[in-house]
């Protein structure tokens, strides 16, 4: 595998691929939750590479230097593709959109065939803390549930949830 960028520079590539402050300080956020969620994973036995989640987190949205449609999940897979960056960063940034993209969707959106849902346990921290995130401050899982629910994606609702679940059991805080 290709060697992971540092936090250092990848916040250098945000910043070269000329991400608003406001998209940094956002990544910024996620990392540091997905790094806690990962670490609370880890503590209960999960065995996760820490430092692909921070990495992949603080990448995120780098497609977003570009647009700020959902196609910001491709795009910025291919500017980390053309940047050289290895497999497992570039799919956790397609793959972290509203809980995960279904075939049918991606094909409706028109993106290239692909897998668009998280498949690993890194994938699935870093699409999970961007749901927790707003801008750049937390916030609780329903609150992003209840919004997608109101703008009438309950598929996507119903898959943050089912995240927020499996996410909740590796940490150990289910009831």
């Amino acid at each position: 595998m290709k060697s992971l960028p540092s936090g250092e520079q990848a916040l250098q590539l945000l910043r070269e691929s000329r991400c608003s402050l406001k998209v940094i300080k956002h990544c910024k956020a996620v990392a540091k939750l997905a790094l806690e969620t990962a670490e609370a994973c880890k503590g209960n036995g999960s065995n996760i590479n820490l430092e692909l989640v921070e990495i992949g987190a603080l990448l995120h949205d780098i497609g977003r230097s570009k647009t700020h449609s959902v196609h910001h999940a491709v795009v910025g897979a291919e500017i980390l593709h053309a940047a050289g960056l290895p497999e497992p960063v570039i799919s956790i940034i397609k793959r972290h959109v509203g809980g995960g993209i279904t075939t049918s969707e991606a094909e409706q959106l028109g993106w290239p065939k692909d897998i668009y849902v998280p498949l690993t346990i890194e994938e699935k921290i870093v699409s999970y803390a961007d749901k927790l995130i707003k801008k750049s401050k937390r916030v609780p899982i329903e609150v992003t549930i209840e919004e997608l629910a109101e703008e009438g994606r309950h598929e996507a609702a119903e898959r943050v949830l089912k995240l927020h679940k499996e996410i909740a059991k590796l940490t150990g805080d289910c009831p």
